[in-house]
């Protein structure tokens, strides 16, 4: 069944001075879809986001939310359905998690308001959907990284929204934070949220995502689903590296620096076949 269009980019393009860091974007997104933006540093990614969120104006183009287009939507109205959670973020005081929650009610408020216990119980409901119930009165400073992501997407729950953008949200993130943070994506995938995350790790995309979209040099140059675009070849055009995309037991996809198995040297890519003693443990490993 195809996917109702949620948001959709048409023709985007964007300089901050003469040249362009964005040429001529085009992509539509489902409802419930979740959708990953790879490519290099300095590729467009985050001015892309920005322009999703309406906090950038292209050049030429526009994005639509539901067909009407986002530069036409009041802010509060924005907020009530698109939610942003950063790359980072550090705040200077210490807010309790639960009052950082409860900052995702205000676009609901007027300008001087009192929580309310609708407002209370909104927050507490999220707290308790991603299991950091028990950080409610913890310092927001004084908690892990991983803690803080999921603070912010508590956050973005509790503002309303459906759909959330997100700025490579595992960078930073030890391994386990990462696992949890994208276990949560996928459960909140499942019950209609959707997701468009930038992330530097194909394997994220490949775990968790229905579609990718590679970017480079500002301009779109594969979208798909990601066991048919995240392959050698469009990483390599991408970052520079030879990496082999493995099947794991059928069903898994991991990727393989070739560099580790002594066969290859780095940015020189080519199709050979890696022989190398060291690479035996990997041969119970299909390529794709």
């Amino acid at each position: 069944m195809e996917l109702k269009p949620l948001i959709e980019v048409e023709k985007i393009s964007f300089g901050y001075t003469r040249e362009n860091v964005l040429n001529d974007v085009s992509f539509s997104i489902g409802e419930g879809e979740i959708v990953t933006l790879l490519g290099p540093n300095g590729c467009g990614k985050s001015t892309l986001i920005k322009i999703m969120l309406g906090l950038l104006r292209p050049a030429n183009g526009g994005v639509f939310l539901n067909g009407r287009n986002i530069g036409e939507i009041r802010s509060k109205t924005l907020a009530g359905e698109i939610a942003y959670v950063p790359q980072t973020h550090r705040s200077s005081f210490p807010y309790a998690v639960l009052d950082v929650v409860l900052m995702g009610r205000i676009p609901h408020k007027p300008f001087f308001f009192r929580y309310s216990k609708t407002d209370l119980r909104v927050a507490a409901d999220a707290l308790n959907r991603l299991s950091i119930s028990h950080l409610a009165e913890r310092a927001y400073t004084e908690i892990s990284g991983g803690e803080r992501q999921l603070t912010l997407i508590a956050r973005a729950l509790a503002q309303g929204a459906k759909t959330f953008i997100m700025d490579e949200p595992a960078s930073g993130l030890d391994y386990g934070n990462q696992l949890r943070l994208l276990d949560q994506i996928i459960k909140l995938s499942r019950e209609g949220y959707t997701f468009i995350k930038s992330t530097h790790s194909p394997e994220h995309a490949l775990w968790i995502a229905d579609r990718a979209i590679l970017i480079k040099n500002g301009a779109i140059v594969a979208d798909g689903k990601c066991d048919e675009i995240i392959t050698s070849e469009n990483l390599f055009s991408l970052y520079n590296a030879r990496v082999n995309v493995l099947n794991l037991n059928g069903s898994l996809r991991v990727c393989v620096p070739q560099t580790i198995c002594g066969c290859a040297e780095f940015g020189n890519f080519s199709r050979q076949t890696c022989h190398s003693e060291e690479a035996l443990p990997w041969r119970a490993l299909q390529e794709v």
